[in-house]
């Protein structure tokens, strides 16, 4: 009975479904789909990072990570403010 460890990340919400991303190493490898009523309800939301346990395909654990999500949104939030400051180059500036 194979059982397989990920960190998923919920990509999006349609309906009564999510679509969540799993990664292994940091690289999207699979997608799974889960009614949002199967979710932490802290987790409903896009962006969430879940620890995810696959059992012969079946979610057989699924944890939201607090901490882990809020990395990732101060990350991107940074990069984005980063990305705001930038000089403009020539062809704007004129």
């Amino acid at each position: 009975m194979p059982t397989h460890e990920y960190t998923g990340v919920i990509d999006r919400l349609e309906d009564d479904l999510a679509v969540i991303l799993l990664e292994a190493d940091g690289e999207i490898v699979d997608e799974i789909v889960l009614d949002h009523k199967e979710l932490p309800e802290e987790a409903v939301h896009p962006d969430a990072v879940l620890d995810i346990t696959l059992t012969d395909g079946e979610v057989t654990d699924l944890v939201y990570d607090t901490a882990e999500t809020e990395n990732r949104k101060e990350r991107a939030q940074s990069r984005f403010d980063r990305l705001a400051e930038r000089p403009p180059n020539d062809e704007e500036s004129s």
